[in-house]
């Protein structure tokens, strides 16, 4: 196998070792919605909501070890709060925008305005304190 191909395998496993669910070019896992660098303005920027966007790699571990606490934020605040992510590796151009030099970074926007910044692993209760304030 070509590298491109055991990329592509490997990303495949990692999507069915996680249940994640193939919705058209959008993944989607336990509320949270996987962005692009083309629907970024439109799910975060122009969101009711605020907005969580959780920047990562599928290759990156501390961004594997963060994204429980994402769901688990996601499913007990996803009715006042809009959760995303956004490969680095496939949407060079959103995270390049925000300053983004180490993953899992991730950012909390309001109103189309970045309203606080994380970056690397944190306790839960340091993401449900922001979430709260925001």
């Amino acid at each position: 196998r070509s590298d491109e191909e055991c990329s592509a395998t490997q990303k495949l496993d990692f999507l069915r070792s996680h249940k994640k669910l193939k919705k058209g070019n959008t993944v989607m896992a336990k509320g949270i919605i996987e962005i692009a660098d083309s629907s970024f303005d439109d799910e975060v920027l122009r969101s009711e909501k605020p907005v969580l966007v959780d920047f990562w790699a599928p290759w990156c571990g501390p961004c594997r070890a963060i994204e429980p606490l994402v769901e688990e934020l996601a499913e007990a605040f996803g009715d006042k709060f809009k959760f995303t992510r956004c490969n680095v590796d496939e949407n060079p151009v959103t995270p390049t925008k925000y300053g983004i030099k180490s993953i899992p970074t991730l950012i909390f926007f309001k109103e189309g305005k970045v309203l606080d910044k994380i970056v690397g692993i944190v306790p839960k209760s340091k993401l449900e304190e922001i979430i709260t304030k925001v």
